[in-house]
């Protein structure tokens, strides 16, 4: 069964914009985790239009891109294009949010986007697609395609693991692991897994409580009704990582959607589609499984303050160049 409408949802921010800026310094004085006073995270990597230009080629099937910002808006941008649909924080973040300066506000809300459809698939502006896209390989029978795998989480400060650990804490509050184990096998020990997926299942079979999902920065497809079913489930807890205007230790994220799409059994088994590579390593390493189009989804993560950040983000742009050297409809 081919899915007919299915959206993609992009937050992106600006950060040299003067008034983000000047807004985020005025609330600043409260307490920023970590993870939101690096600055690798607000690194300027000029490549989100090879993003649109994947969508483009290798996802023509895409509906409707729901380009979330502050307010900002890319220069080569065609707003005008009828695939785009421009988001302000306001008009979908309840007031009582706003403003906000955390990925996590922007994610649990997803739901409230006018118009957006039942099936949708959330993508991070670092995500890229180099290969050919089919709808079933984010959807299926209606059901969002997924891996399910057991890993451990140890949160430690200073790191995403406490958000993660109070995500699954939520998810053991309302789903049975070794139930699941038991009745939808199928879904634990699926021959479209990689191999290492299953034997971390295996390992941590023992233990009664779900210790964390195998997490993939890829584009996750989500069904709506999802969101607001966990809005009713948990409200209380969604509310409080609202109100927070920066990352918080004690928030959880959007991936309290896919762990309850996996614990719940509502997912269809499917291979992970691409990589996450990061530039802990070398640049080559990127560059090659750019050229060799070695996935169809590549999430080029910048994680390393240490690298020669310009030289890196030059070769990797001259990568997704090589793949993407025409404007796309959604460039001026």
């Amino acid at each position: 069964m081919i899915e007919r409408t299915i959206d993609i949802v992009l937050p992106w921010v600006n950060p040299s914009d003067p008034k983000w800026q000047e807004e985020r310094n005025a609330y600043s004085g409260e307490k920023l985790s970590t993870s939101d006073s690096r600055e690798i995270r607000f690194r300027d990597w000029d490549n989100l239009q090879y993003l649109f230009r994947g969508i483009e080629k290798y996802a023509p099937w895409v509906r409707k891109i729901h380009f979330i910002t502050y307010g900002h808006i890319p220069k080569w941008l065609n707003v005008d294009h009828s695939k785009i649909n421009i988001v302000n924080h306001k008009d979908f973040i309840p007031a009582e949010y706003l403003p906000t300066f955390s990925s996590h506000v922007i994610e649990l809300n997803m739901h409230r986007i006018k118009g957006l459809s039942e099936n949708f698939i959330y993508f991070n502006d670092d995500i890229f697609i180099i290969d050919k896209l089919k709808e079933n390989d984010f959807f299926q029978n209606g059901l969002p395609c997924d891996s399910l795998a057991s890993t451990l989480i140890v949160p430690k400060a200073g790191t995403f693991s406490p958000i993660l650990f109070n995500t699954v804490a939520c998810i053991n509050r309302h789903f049975d692991k070794r139930t699941s184990m038991k009745k939808k096998k199928y879904l634990w020990f699926n021959p479209a897994y990689k191999l290492d997926y299953m034997i971390r299942s295996l390992l941590f079979m023992p233990w009664k409580e779900y210790v964390g999902f195998a997490t993939h920065h890829l584009a996750m497809p989500y069904n709506k009704s999802t969101l607001k079913t966990v809005w009713i489930e948990e409200n209380d807890l969604l509310t409080e990582t609202c109100k927070h205007k920066f990352r918080d230790d004690r928030d959880i994220n959007q991936y309290i959607f896919r762990y309850w799409q996996l614990a719940s059994g509502n997912f269809y088994p499917h291979k992970l589609l691409g990589n996450m590579m990061t530039n802990q390593k070398e640049s080559q390493l990127i560059v090659d499984y750019i050229y060799k189009k070695k996935g169809k989804l590549i999430c080029i993560n910048d994680n390393n303050p240490e690298c020669k950040f310009e030289e890196y983000k030059k070769d990797v742009n001259n990568a997704l160049n090589s793949v993407f050297p025409n404007r796309s409809s959604f460039e001026k």
